[in-house]
């Protein structure tokens, strides 16, 4: 029954249409984007005993927010450690591991719950869990590459888009379902698990099981697997020389793409990590006026805006990076995004939340925009050979970035706070022209970048 997962058998035949591609990879992304909703569970989590209120006995906020730490951190490992297996084995094999992983952390987290047991949580939703998300997340992306030789930017956008919306969908269904379950005694939490574990591994295995791959000399015969205009017309495509994983990562490129993706994400996620709060304070009533202070649930529409230009900016930048390039849609992200951070604290001096909202906007869609035209830069590089494995590896970065923004945010706003006595609503400033002089270190790092040498090349296409 399993050799159906065989790379073999998830060979397209002559004439699928490679659109039929992208809902599959949407399904497994739109799954695993649950990560980023996991703050629902938060509050719920330290309450399991207490019911209204946080009791004895019950977890606290920091032991729960490592569940999301130990996930991330699983994503990038399990992403750099089975890239290499993953192009061995074929993405439907990958993916439907993914698919057990995944919602086998909710199984295993929905025990902890009901147990309390944190380390099961630990466990499920953050290594299982967190091994689901690696392989989930670069094995669509590996493929889609390959299906779309000619547009890999608005391919991958399309299924990294829906890593950024998945949050949109857990939100709502978690606490609607949680709502369902609550009883007088009882949070609802472990029930809300299993049935979410259900439900996403259902749409998983929808991915698993619709999933192609392209022949070999696909890009000789684009014109048979559904391009739609020019059916006739079987001029090949382009495709640059590849590069195998294990060279890859001796070639000064592999580590000048991981510093510019590090400090692109790391401008973004320490941000949106701390949203709500930052715009209450720059605009609170000590510092604007009463009548112009943003409120608790304005700061929440805020964190809902951040989130649509996060999806959005994904699919827009990696399908303009289709035509005017990798390398100069990253330039826009450094320079615009360092001049953004700059005039940040200018707008909250001057009240202006409106310039706040909009530049903030601005970041998150280039910082989404960055997760997914980075797979397309790899393969402009490195080839298609093994880009699954190079992006597994170079997602080390983001893990790098998950520990380096909240500390530059949090930390730093603290320590103004406490030792230089700054009101909250300056002690932003300094973090933002941090911010801003790490875009321009990726900036130059970004424009060092240049072709591979053909010595690295893998032995069957060094010319």
């Amino acid at each position: 029954m399993l050799t159906i997962l065989d790379k073999s058998h998830s060979l397209a035949p002559i004439g699928y249409n490679r659109w039929l591609v992208p809902p599959a990879a949407l399904s497994i992304h739109l799954c695993i984007g649950q990560i980023y909703a996991y703050s629902v569970f938060n509050q719920p989590l330290t309450q399991l005993i207490g019911i209204t209120e946080p009791a004895a006995g019950d977890w606290s906020l920091v032991q729960v927010g490592f569940i999301f730490s130990i996930a991330l951190f699983c994503l990038g490992a399990s992403a750099a450690v089975f890239g290499k297996w993953l192009e061995r084995v074929g993405p439907r094999r990958a993916m439907f591991t993914s698919a057990l992983c995944f919602s086998g952390g909710f199984v295993l987290s929905a025990m902890g719950v009901k147990f309390h047991q944190i380390w099961l949580l630990y466990l499920g939703h953050g290594m299982l869990g967190g091994i689901g998300l690696g392989l989930g997340y670069i094995s669509p992306v590996s493929t889609l590459i390959k299906w779309f030789p000619d547009r890999p930017g608005m391919a991958t956008g399309m299924a990294i888009m829906g890593f950024g919306g998945g949050a949109m969908v857990a939100s709502p269904l978690s606490i609607w379902l949680m709502e369902q379950f609550k009883t007088p005694t009882d949070m609802g939490v472990w029930q809300t698990f299993l049935v979410m574990g259900g439900v996403y591994l259902c749409f998983m295995l929808f991915g698993v099981f619709t999933v192609r791959i392209p022949p070999l000399d696909f890009g000789l015969r684009i014109a048979d697997y559904g391009l739609g205009a020019k059916r006739n017309s079987h001029s090949p495509i382009r495709i640059p020389k590849s590069v195998d994983a294990n060279t890859a990562i001796r070639t000064p490129q592999f580590y000048l793409l991981f510093c510019v993706l590090m400090l692109n994400v790391t401008a973004g996620i320490g941000v949106l990590g701390q949203a709500s709060v930052m715009i209450q304070e720059m605009f609170s009533e000590k510092a604007v006026g009463a009548g112009r202070a943003v409120s608790a649930a304005a700061a929440g529409g805020f964190v809902g805006l951040l989130s649509l230009f996060n999806m959005g900016g994904r699919f827009f930048w990696s399908s303009l990076s289709d035509r005017i390039g990798r390398k100069a849609t990253y330039a826009i992200f450094f320079l615009l995004g360092a001049m953004l951070y700059f005039l940040v604290p200018l707008t909250g001096r001057m009240g202006s939340v409106v310039g706040f909202v909009g530049a903030f906007c601005l970041i998150m869609s280039m910082y989404g925009g960055g997760f997914a035209t980075i797979p397309a830069y790899l393969r402009d590089k490195f080839g298609v050979m093994e880009v699954g494995a190079i992006h597994g590896r170079l997602l080390l970065a983001w893990s790098a970035a998950a520990l380096l923004g909240p500390i530059l945010v949090n930390y730093l706003r603290q320590w103004q706070i406490e030792e230089l006595n700054l009101p909250a609503a300056q002690a932003y400033s300094v973090t933002m022209y941090i911010m801003a002089g790490l875009l321009l270190v990726g900036f130059v790092c970004n424009m060092l970048i240049r072709p591979v040498d053909p010595k690295y090349y893998h032995k069957q296409e060094a010319p």
